[in-house]
This record gives structure tokens, sequence and C-alpha cells, in this order.
């Protein structure tokens, strides 16, 4: 087990930090085989409590923390015993170890009301990990995720000067101030600009995104957010690296006085040619088109999705943008060297948002070519958000049992990863895949990308449910 220099009661763990947000010990889920943490005798569930007399905060802490030659680790076992180990390293050898969460003293949450925030545009009663607000900047750095900046603290921002936590993504909307307040419902929203410059004197870097809301921050309003955004993005080292334009989604959960409309099919055409036109001029002074659109309004404005090099390195495809061109791309590649025929026939449905059908609908026409395959390609709109036109991602158990009762499946129903739950088979409304399995009456295989589509239609990947 291991290797014990001392072994205290779990009552010596006190702390003498006056913060309000003190790190609680880190779980341990898993641990790397033949790692330093494995060859120490770390086990799931213990507790990390500190790194040479330091509690990490987070992930970031402690990876920081292992990077010295010599540690003294702190840590406890599931009995409540506590142990210090000290021993040596290389100073770039993790210890393997895999945490079950990211932030050891809890998330930052968002401190904003924006009437858009799909958090509030949600029926109550779900899992509560569906309510949390997250505006935390080192799940920015870590993941990502988006954030405004608005609940930074002082020492918030010295700690992303001090530990260089670059990139980050942000959420700007707008970058006039009273506008931008106006949409966060926040004035310390208004600050944008002097942040912008807090970064760049520090030469830290962001990626950014702006919601468009039609009648509130689209038209005029979007052409000076990128092209204040733009002059950040000059040099050899912009600090605006990316901006991601996405269309505001609205549920019918949400609040009915929020002056709120959709995006529709000649809102999503007008946005399309203004940011086109705008990607020309930054492609000429930028070298880069800068602004992307997210592929959503391709397809609501029923335009064919630009090529794959027009994302270039794809910076913001985890935000939309060109994810179905790369998801396409990948298709082609999986679908290049298909068999002429398979044996026994094979019969299965696969299921996607109706945004994305008529974009994915010829991938489909290509495996159905092979003799022996029927794939039938079900796009689906979404009665429990209130939504005809629905990515893949947003649909619920409710939706496919509501859209799919009494159609004939065939031998298998396929159905993308994104709709559920992380390592999880629940869907948004929490209801299970094996509900859903149960009402349909059909296997139902869970596919996580191009390749695992394919290998299921042939018939070659095995029942996940």
């Amino acid at each position: 087990m291991w290797n014990e220099l001392s072994v205290n009661t779990a009552d010596s763990l006190k702390s003498n930090d006056s913060s309000s947000r003190q790190p609680m010990p880190a779980i341990i889920e898993s641990v790397e085989p033949n790692s330093i943490g494995y060859e120490l005798g770390f086990e799931s569930g213990d507790k990390l409590i500190s790194i040479n007399g330091i509690k990490p905060r987070d992930l970031i802490d402690y990876r920081y923390l292992i990077g010295e030659e010599e540690l003294k680790i702190e840590v406890m076992d599931p009995e409540g015993k506590i142990y210090k180990i000290e021993f040596e390293k290389d100073p770039d050898e993790g210890l393997g170890l895999v945490f079950t969460e990211a932030l050891f003293d809890g998330l930052k949450q968002c401190n904003n009301h924006c009437p858009f925030c799909f958090i509030d545009q949600q029926p109550a009663g779900k899992r509560k990990s569906l309510y949390l607000k997250d505006d935390d900047y080192r799940l920015s750095f870590l993941y990502g995720s988006y954030l405004t900046l608005t609940n930074l603290t002082e020492e918030d921002w010295q700690r992303i000067e001090s530990q260089r936590l670059s990139p980050l993504f942000v959420s700007v909307h707008a970058t006039e101030p009273n506008l931008r307040a106006k949409l966060l419902k926040n004035p310390r929203a208004g600050l944008l600009q002097e942040q912008l410059k807090w970064f760049a004197k520090r030469n830290l870097q962001i990626h950014a995104q702006v919601v468009v809301c039609p009648g509130l921050n689209d038209g005029i309003a979007l052409e000076q957010t990128l092209r204040d955004l733009a002059q950040y993005a000059k040099g050899d080292w912009p600090v605006v690296l990316s901006t991601a334009v996405v269309p505001v989604g609205l549920t019918r959960f949400r609040p009915k006085a929020d002056g709120l409309i959709p995006v529709d099919f000649e809102c999503s055409r007008k946005v399309i040619e203004r940011v086109e036109a705008m990607q020309k001029e930054f492609q000429v002074h930028l070298g880069t088109r800068f602004a992307w659109l997210a592929d959503e309004w391709y397809l609501i404005g029923k335009k064919t999705l630009p090529k794959r090099d027009a994302y270039e390195d794809l910076p913001q495809q985890e935000n939309g943008v060109g994810s179905i061109r790369a998801f396409l791309e990948a298709m082609n590649i999986a679908t290049k060297n298909l068999p002429k025929s398979i044996k026994p026939d094979r019969h299965c449905s696969w299921v996607v948002g109706g945004l994305v059908e008529h974009a994915l609908t010829p991938i489909c026409n290509r495996i159905n070519q092979v003799q022996g395959v029927t794939l039938d390609l079900h796009g689906l709109k979404s009665p429990y958000w209130g939504q005809e036109q629905v990515v893949t991602g947003l649909l619920t158990g409710k939706d496919l049992l509501c859209g799919l009762q009494g159609v004939v499946l065939g031998d298998e129903l396929l159905l993308p990863s994104v709709m559920l739950k992380e390592d999880q088979a629940v869907f948004l409304d929490d209801m299970t895949v094996k509900e859903l399995q149960n009402a349909l009456q059909v296997p139902i295989t869970i596919v996580d990308g191009a390749d695992e589509i394919v290998s299921a239609a042939m018939g070659h990947l095995a029942k996940i449910i």
C-alpha cells in the first residue's frame, strides 16, 4: 500500500486560510497503470490534501505543483487516515492521477442575467448539474468553456497573469459598453474594452464569441463588435485569436417578456452576407478570416457550408464553427473504401437533429449503395424545447420517443453520443437510453464519430446500451 513516512488522524487536517473559497481534498477517481502514482500505492477514493504544503485549488494548481523534482504529498485514504509521502521524480513526469472534479474549491458561477442564457431556458426539476451557471476562468482555460470576465476578483486577475492562463474563451456579444451591459444585464460587462487592453499589455490571448440576438446586437452593432475585436488581432502576438458568431437559441421555457426573437431564414442570410464580406477584409489586413459563422447560420439560411479550408485550423470547432464540415470530411474518409456488399443484410436507423438532416443525407445515400445495407436517416424536431429545427445535441429522450414511435427502425437504432451526458446514458430530459430502448422496442447503439457510424451500419460495432 503506502510507502508510509507518518500517519496522522483526519482531525489534524485543519487550515488557517481565511479565504471564503478554501479547497477541499481532491478525490482520486483512478490511477494510470505503471505510473508514479500507481507505484506509490495511490488508489481510487484516496483524497489528495496538499503538495509541498500547498493545497491545490484545482487541476491547474495541481499541474504546477507536481512540476517540482522533490515532492512531499499529503493524502487521506477512504478510512480517514492521513499519509505523508516524500519522493523525487523528473520535472516533466506526471503522477498518473485522475480526479473526480477539475475544481477543488468550488465553481465560480455567473453573476449575469442574460435573457438568452440557455440555463434559464430549461424546465425545472431535472438533475442539478443542468442548472449550474459556469462562468469560471479555470474551466475556460482547461476545457474551452466560455466566460464573461464579469465575476473576476483582483486575485483572479493576478492569477491569470502569474500562471499565464491563456488562451481563455470569452463571451463578448458586443463591444459597445452600454449594449454589452444591457445584453448581460450587468454594469460590469461594460468594462470589456479595458479588459482587452489588460490582456494586450500582458501578451495574454483569448478566443471570442458573439451570440447574435436579432434586433439587439446584429446589423451595425455586430459589424462594430467584429471590427473592435479585429483591432486586437494584429501583429505577431494577437490578443484575440478568433471570433465565433453564433445564433441565439431560444426554447419554449424562456420568459415570454424577454424581448428576444429567434433567428430565421432572412436574418441568417443577412448575417452570412455581412460576416462573409468582413472575412474578405480581415483576410487582406490580418492574414486570416478571423471571424467565423457557426454552421447553424448556413443550415437555417439553407446555404451550402463553406469548404473545409475556409475554416483554416478550426479554432472554434467545439463552438459549432466548422464542426459539421469537419464531420462530413471524416465521413468521407470513413466511407472511402466501403465494401460492395455485406451479408447478412442490415437495416438500421440513424437519428440526428432536423437542422442537419439535409447536410448528412448525401453521406447516408453513399452508405446505402452497399448491397445489403439499409440506413434510414431520421432528422427530428424537438417538441421538448419547442424548436422545429434543432441540432443533434439538443434532442431529448422525449423528442426521440415522439418522433420515432411507430416508425419501422430496422435491426438497430444508432444514437450519436452528443445527445447524452458525458459517460452516462442519460438525455437532457433525464430519460435514460434503457428507458427509450424499452419504449421503442429496438436495440440501441451509441455511436461516437464517423468511423463508429459506418461500422455500426455495416454490423461491425457491438451494441451499447
